[in-house]
């Protein structure tokens, strides 16, 4: 979900960003039990890779429903539930993931400025 690398640069914005991505994921794992109780199935056995995927998929069924009936809507939505629950992880007993990041930090700092500034400072600092 690119929770990983906050994009705001004031605390207000931060704090915000924070919070949507909470949203986000409470909605999708909301999503994700309904899915498990409709078809009597475990909820951490629905894969939480597919269910923004499938929800990602049905968003142009979603937008295209428009002026259409609330019955329309609960079928689309129990359709979406079904897809959700089709995405299924097998048994994983003793299964822990460590909390580490997968890659190492990068080791040069973020492009600031512009490419050709830094360029020509770098050409200054070569020619002194």
């Amino acid at each position: 979900m690119k929770m990983d690398v906050l994009r705001c640069k004031t605390p207000e914005l931060v704090h915000e960003e924070v919070w949507t991505h909470i949203h986000a994921y409470n909605l999708i794992r909301t999503i994700m039990e309904q899915a498990a109780m409709m078809h009597g199935i475990d909820p951490r056995s629905v894969s939480f890779k597919g269910a923004p995927q499938t929800l990602e998929a049905y968003q142009p069924l979603i937008d295209f429903q428009g002026g259409r009936g609330e019955s329309f809507r609960d079928a689309l939505y129990r359709r979406l539930l079904d897809a959700v629950a089709i995405h299924r992880v097998a048994d994983r007993p003793d299964r822990f993931e460590p909390r580490k990041r997968k890659c190492p930090p990068v080791k040069f700092d973020q492009m600031m400025k512009p490419r050709w500034v830094l360029k020509c400072e770098m050409a200054k600092r070569v020619a002194v």
